[in-house]
């Protein structure tokens, strides 16, 4: 198994794991490598280093040292014990921005019900009281978004890759 440095076109840092090299470069040529944080398939590897599995009286899993330039996957996302957020005085890091966008995504994703096409009628639905009130995602078009916010129907539009939409590992 190979576990690759991958950057974007637009620079988000994240990892990907593969059978072999030839793997990598058989789904990078059938546009199959998407990035978690933009969707954009500009996907490149860049540098890393390696992962040394060496036998250790320590428990737990090696640790994987991260590139150079910091941007090694170790940066790529939140880990089940992800930092504190920053103090107000303190502005984040890219990697730490992305870490925050990817924790944002995988809560809408879990607390909400994707209706699809069907958005703009469910968010009319429920604001008539003709349905349940709950926490909707799903796709509208700009002018049924602008139709919505002039009916007094709060929307937010947020761009979600397709990546962010499954099990992000």
């Amino acid at each position: 198994m190979k576990v690759l440095d991958l950057h974007c076109e637009h620079d988000h840092a994240f990892e990907g794991w593969f059978a072999s090299e030839d793997d990598f470069q058989d789904q990078l040529a059938r546009g199959l490598l998407e990035c978690p944080m933009c969707g954009s398939r500009g996907v490149r590897k860049v540098l890393s280093a390696p992962r040394l599995n060496l036998r250790s009286t320590a428990s737990g899993p090696p640790a994987r040292h991260a590139s150079s330039a910091g941007t090694g996957p170790a940066d790529a996302g939140p880990s089940p014990a992800s930092p504190p957020p920053p103090s107000p005085s303190r502005s984040l890091a890219p990697q730490e921005l992305q870490a925050a966008w990817l924790r944002m995504a995988r809560q809408v994703m879990a607390h909400t019900e994707d209706v699809g096409p069907r958005f703009a009628e469910e968010a009319r639905r429920i604001h008539h009281g003709e349905a349940e009130e709950r926490p909707i995602r799903g796709q509208a078009s700009v002018k049924d978004t602008v139709q919505l916010l002039e009916e007094g129907i709060a929307v937010l539009p947020l761009p979600l890759p397709a990546a962010a939409k499954e099990t992000l590992q």
